[in-house]
């Protein structure tokens, strides 16, 4: 191909020709859109072009061909998997905590990385995790799958928690308290992250007990559980109470 190049006529045209050549092998050109110079060994080098045009392998998806196995368009493979990825980033991601942690083995002493993540939706739903990986990156998205399986839904009456609860996690202790509208958020440390991340509008929290925001992000999780469970226990006793009408009115139309 070269050269075919160097017979051409002028200096001119071969910097053209070199440069379309390049353009063709890129694919931003086809051999169709080449300008028309027929000097000697032109054509023979645009055949040269479209043979190694035809042989290069098609566009891979990730390690795998298109339309073959996992990773193909046809069968979903890796397109799948980034749009499940999509969903579940909808929760927004904050670091609570992040810690350098040694452990002494046979040979001597093991590093590794401990990240404490919570992530919500600020629309009533958050969760916490806490993993350890080789380095941070590994440890945060160990954290955050952990997170993922656990998460809280948090019932949210009047833009505000349902009543005041204190909660205690070994040498953590928390009060949580409704607020009226317009109050926002009045906590500190890390217990303000995780009501921010819930999207509770107004509430008023207090740290009780120790300062460690491992125990203190634990004991606020456990508090908002409580009201999911208590949520649950309402519709629960309703249901019953229904049931009890509906028996009470069956019993009075079998006696008629």
């Amino acid at each position: 191909m070269d050269q075919d190049i160097k017979k051409l006529k002028s200096d001119e045209e071969r910097e053209v020709l070199e440069e379309e050549v390049k353009d063709v092998k890129t694919g931003r050109l086809k051999v169709e859109e080449m300008v028309s110079i027929e000097p000697v060994g032109v054509a023979e080098v645009k055949e040269e072009v479209a043979k190694a045009q035809e042989e290069a392998p098609k566009e891979t998806h990730g390690r795998f061909r298109e339309g073959r196995g996992r990773g193909g368009q046809a069968k979903g493979g890796r397109r799948g998997h980034r749009e499940k990825d999509g969903v579940a980033d909808e929760f927004e991601q904050k670091i609570i905590d992040l810690a350098r942690v040694t452990r002494v083995m046979a040979g001597g002493k093991r590093m590794r990385f401990r990240a404490c993540v919570a992530i919500g939706d600020r629309k009533g739903r958050v969760a916490i995790g806490l993993a350890k990986g080789k380095d941070v990156t590994m440890a945060i998205a160990k954290a955050v799958t952990k997170a993922k399986k656990s998460i809280v839904t948090v019932p949210i009456t009047r833009e505000t928690i349902p009543y005041e609860i204190r909660e205690k996690f070994k040498a953590g202790r928390i009060l949580l308290k409704p607020a009226k509208k317009g109050k926002g958020i009045i906590a500190g440390g890390a217990v303000r992250v995780i009501l921010e991340l819930s999207g509770i509008p107004n509430v008023v929290a207090k740290i009780l007990g120790t300062n460690n925001k491992v125990t203190n992000v634990k004991a606020t999780i456990k508090a908002l559980k409580k009201f999911e469970d208590s949520k649950l226990v309402k519709k629960s006793t309703k249901d019953k109470k229904e049931d009890k009408a509906n028996i009470n009115k069956e019993t009075k139309t079998d006696k008629k």
